[in-house]
């Protein structure tokens, strides 16, 4: 058996840092790093690879989860179908616009528009135009990019939201290893929704992809994931550690631990260095802003505004009417550790250079 030493990660970091991106092998070597010296090592060439491409300037995103119904029974989520412990809403159209221009006004570069896989909205074509007028009333009214998140949606569906101003579609495999996500996402096809993104891109919205840690996965699962996002072409990668839900049939499991979730973050650096990788505030709050910051995150995710009666997902209500998933609260944040939020010109000038690579 190979012995780790700190020279193999160096020479696996220094290819990175020359724009060759870690292999398989490479990656579950990178992820198998315990010695703090060894993870310091990591988290470093992960925030170099941040600084060379973007400065330090961090991307901020406003959150509107707009409707908590889902046809889905997906065995982690605390929105899960079956569920009857979680709180359901759909809000209105004017009380979405009204969060999304509270948030716009706040300082976010994005107006990220979640939902479940609402029936309202999927039952037909009425409701696909519904989401439509929505996504143009918001960019009329904000004035920023908007992203969207119906889950699996049809290729009409996905023309429509596209050419109601739609920048982005949002949809999470959670996994690429079929066998788990056939025990995550039940019932569904990992194919269409795989398709389903596709056909966004196809569609002109840059995609985002996103991964879970704390699931079953191994070091190889998520080394395949990579892949895979690099074959996706993603613009944007997730990654969040799993959190266990009042109510869903993961309830008993333990929660993950968050060095995966951070490794994993520096290692999307290391893989895409010019791509967008969110720290989301959704697992841990502002509590673990700077850690996944410190990974080499370039974007700050699941900005609530307060006392709007939204959810969040992970964690549906952590640090949101304390008001401190804000702009006012994560920019001291920033600022303590060197990096500031970008000007929503800059983020327009990334999104619309990306989409006319689409085009």
């Amino acid at each position: 058996m190979h012995t780790r030493t700190g020279q193999d990660i160096r020479q696996i970091l220094v290819k990175a840092k020359n724009g060759i991106p870690p292999d398989r092998a490479e990656l579950v070597y990178l992820l198998d790093a315990v010695d703090q010296s060894e993870l310091e090592m990591i988290f470093q060439a992960a925030r170099d690879l941040r600084e060379m491409h973007f400065g330090n300037s961090i991307f901020l995103y406003g959150f509107v989860y707009f409707s908590t119904y889902c046809r889905n029974n997906c065995s982690f989520c605390y929105f899960r179908r079956s569920n009857k412990l979680s709180p359901r809403y759909r809000k209105s159209d004017q009380e979405t616009i009204e969060a999304a221009a509270q948030l716009s006004g706040s300082g976010v570069h994005l107006i990220d528009l979640t939902m479940g896989e609402d029936p309202y909205y999927h039952r037909d074509d009425e409701g696909a135009s519904r989401l439509a007028a929505l996504i143009s009333e918001i960019k009329c009214k904000t004035g920023l990019p908007v992203m969207i998140s119906p889950g699996v949606a049809d290729p009409g569906m996905l023309e429509k939201l596209s050419a109601a101003g739609a920048d982005w579609y949002a949809c999470y495999q959670e996994t690429h290893n079929h066998d788990i996500f056939s025990k995550l996402r039940l019932g569904q096809s990992y194919e269409l929704r795989m398709a389903s993104k596709r056909n966004a891109r196809n569609a002109g919205m840059l995609i985002e992809e996103g991964l879970m840690t704390g699931i079953g996965e191994t070091a190889q699962d998520i080394a395949m994931s990579i892949e895979m996002m690099r074959e996706l072409q993603a613009h944007q990668i997730r990654v969040m550690s799993f959190v266990p839900q009042e109510g869903t049939t993961m309830a008993d499991r333990p929660a993950a631990e968050r060095i995966r979730e951070l490794l994993t973050i520096a290692l999307l650096r290391l893989s895409f260095p010019d791509r967008l990788i969110p720290a989301s505030l959704d697992v841990d709050g502002l509590a673990g802003l700077e850690e996944r910051m410190h990974a080499g995150a370039n974007v700050i995710t699941s900005l609530i505004p307060p006392q709007s009666g939204l959810a969040g997902v992970a964690q549906s209500d952590m640090d949101i009417n304390e008001g401190l998933r804000s702009v006012q609260e994560v920019k001291p944040v920033l600022n303590r550790i060197g990096l500031k939020a970008a000007s929503a010109e800059d983020y327009t000038r990334w999104v619309e250079n990306e989409r006319s690579i689409l085009r």
